[in-house]
């Protein structure tokens, strides 16, 4: 099983949250595992190619 790291914090009553790989993409959860769910759900849809212009993170290294 492969994995992705995420922020989150908690807001009043909801936990929000983003992929570390994708920051501009948020969600929200009334729990931190509907959080999960979520975040797995934008996942699949920014990693299937059907949204354009999709803003990615990453990383240069510079000598």
């Amino acid at each position: 099983m492969e994995g992705r790291r995420f922020v989150y914090y908690k807001e009043d009553d909801m936990y929000v949250g983003y992929l570390e790989e994708f920051p501009d993409y948020m969600t929200q959860g009334e729990t931190l595992e509907e959080l999960k769910l979520n975040l797995l759900d934008i996942y699949k849809e920014l990693t299937s190619g059907r949204i354009p212009c999709v803003h990615h993170v990453a990383e240069l290294e510079i000598a």
